[in-house]
């Protein structure tokens, strides 16, 4: 602290305040979490649970449900991911690098999708999925997941690829490189940390995603959220929400060490514009 003040001169006092909520907020949330999934017994006013221990995980960790929402979403998230990426990163290439009739209008129709009640426009679909005999259908919810992550896998990308050096794809046109290997050596190199910023964000939204997967699974297809819903609605108990939460956490948690792995952090930090 004392050494963050020196380098600002102690000027920048509304910064590091800042700094401190915003910390605040994100990771005391996390650490509440984080205690009561291991707390037996905690009662107001005391600071710290009075009794640490796994109970309530054994009982989460034990339940068939869970397991069976947990494969289900991790199901659904890499289908829906996979799907979209097969569909939406071509169209992508084509918004950022071609010019055809109607282009900017067709662009900003993904945008439309986030500027119309999400909910509303659900119920819009769930009518027409109930008559094609999709709803409480795996296809029917990721079909309606699908649609939640067509902004993230056509405008992220369209604007990676949109921002490619074209002196080095023409340099490499030059040396006698064909479209195929500028597109694989040069081109795809400097989107791939953008693109895969964008696939994690699907991943992540997919599998956290509720309202969807309610509308359009239930009874017959149940996700983790859907399932934590219905546990906090029969029997509150806050060590469920907890334990729950933290399940929910891990996958996501896996995917973007992952990546950070694979990619490496400075590449990732630079897809999510950091």
């Amino acid at each position: 602290m004392t050494r963050l003040l020196r380098r600002t001169g102690g000027a920048d006092w509304f910064g590091l305040l800042a700094f401190i909520f915003l910390a605040s907020t994100i990771i005391l949330p996390l650490v509440v979490v984080g205690i009561w999934a291991f707390a037996e017994v905690w009662r107001y006013p005391a600071v710290l649970p009075q009794r640490f221990g796994l109970g309530f995980w054994g009982e989460m960790l034990a339940r068939r449900d869970v397991w069976a929402a947990l494969t289900t979403s991790l199901e659904l998230s890499f289908t829906v991911t996979a799907l979209s990426m097969l569909i939406c990163l071509p169209a992508a290439y084509a918004f950022g690098r071609m010019e055809f009739p109607f282009r900017n209008t067709l662009f900003l129709s993904f945008l439309t999708l986030r500027a119309f009640p999400k909910f509303g426009l659900l119920i819009v679909i769930a009518t027409i999925f109930l008559n094609l005999g999709l709803v409480g259908t795996f296809a029917g919810v990721v079909l309606i997941q699908l649609v939640d992550t067509l902004m993230y896998m056509v405008w992220i990308p369209a604007a990676a690829f949109q921002s490619v050096d074209r002196r080095l794809e023409e340099a490499a046109q030059d040396a006698g490189a064909t479209p195929l290997q500028v597109f694989w050596h040069v081109t795809l190199p400097q989107s791939l940390p953008t693109i895969a910023a964008a696939v994690i964000l699907t991943f992540v939204g997919t599998f956290y995603e509720t309202e969807g997967a309610w509308l359009i699974g239930a009874p017959t297809v149940t996700t983790m959220p859907i399932l934590m819903i219905s546990f906090i609605n029969n029997q509150l108990v806050i060590q469920y929400g907890a334990v729950l939460s933290l399940m929910l956490w891990v996958p996501s948690f896996v995917a973007l060490m992952f990546a950070r792995r694979v990619l490496g952090g400075d590449a990732i930090a630079r897809g999510l514009g950091g």
